[in-house]
């Protein structure tokens, strides 16, 4: 197992959630952070509580990136920082509503901050890892990307950054950095009360809570897994949905009216 021996992490959609508890951890094993989400009174507010507690320098970036200016910011800065070792691309959206029944300007967002800013990030941070010799990058996927009940969009979306990693990562071998999809599954965040979800019939047991999510990430960084799925129930669930005769029978039974009643229009 590689010692994570990281001195600068930036990490996107550091506000709350997945995002937030990356920046503990981080902070906690005594690495700098740049954080960077919309909400600069909870960047700032978390700066000070991560840089009060473990006396490690704190950044905030307030940038919005679904606009050219906000992701220009995010790659200026992953581009400049000499100090760069880890990019966590954990910035994301979703929506429980059918995809004909959404905003086409939420779902072209979702494939902004998603897909192409991980893509503008990531080409913004790996020369100068590659220079240096060191460096890792983790695009925060989900289970998702594996399943047909989650949303075409937000799916697309997730299954882009497993295929994006887990190439990126051949191309990048040799150079000292690693790649990691993390596909975790249903997760306690703010995530489904910001897009309205309802998730009361989610049994219990199909949980996790945010900072094993990450712990289970960082784990498996250090130990070169280049696709992590954190918890033995979405293991479990992962393997008839990327086992190609189990695959093709998910997929039927997703397209029963059952499933499939929200997009009804």
């Amino acid at each position: 197992m590689r010692k994570l021996d990281i001195r600068t992490a930036l990490v996107t959609g550091a506000s709350a959630g997945l995002g937030a508890e990356f920046a503990r951890q981080l902070a906690a094993r005594g690495s700098g952070l740049i954080l960077v989400a919309r909400r600069k009174e909870r960047l700032e507010a978390l700066a000070a509580e991560l840089s009060g507690r473990h006396g490690v320098p704190v950044e905030v970036l307030a940038a919005d990136l679904l606009t050219p200016a906000g992701v220009a910011q995010a790659e200026a800065r992953a581009a400049s920082c000499a100090r760069l070792d880890l990019l966590v691309n954990n910035a994301g959206a979703g929506t429980p509503a059918a995809f004909v029944k959404t905003d086409p300007d939420y779902l072209r967002g979702m494939v902004q901050v998603h897909a192409a800013v991980s893509v503008s990030l990531a080409r913004a941070a790996l020369p100068g890892m590659i220079a240096r010799g060191r460096g890792y990058v983790i695009n925060v996927a989900s289970m998702a990307a594996f399943s047909p009940l989650s949303g075409p969009v937000y799916s697309a979306n997730k299954a882009f950054l497993v295929a994006f990693s887990v190439n990126l990562q051949g191309e990048l071998a040799g150079t000292g950095v690693r790649v990691q999809a993390l596909c975790p599954g249903m997760t306690h965040t703010e995530f489904h009360d910001v897009i309205k979800m309802d998730t009361s019939g989610i049994p219990r047991f199909m949980w996790m809570d945010a900072p094993d999510v990450v712990r289970a990430s960082l784990t498996a960084l250090g130990r070169g897994r280049l696709i992590c799925i954190p918890g033995w129930q979405n293991r479990l669930i992962a393997v008839p949905e990327r086992c190609a005769p189990t695959a093709w029978v998910i997929r039927r039974l997703a397209s029963l009216p059952y499933f499939r009643r929200k997009a009804d229009v």
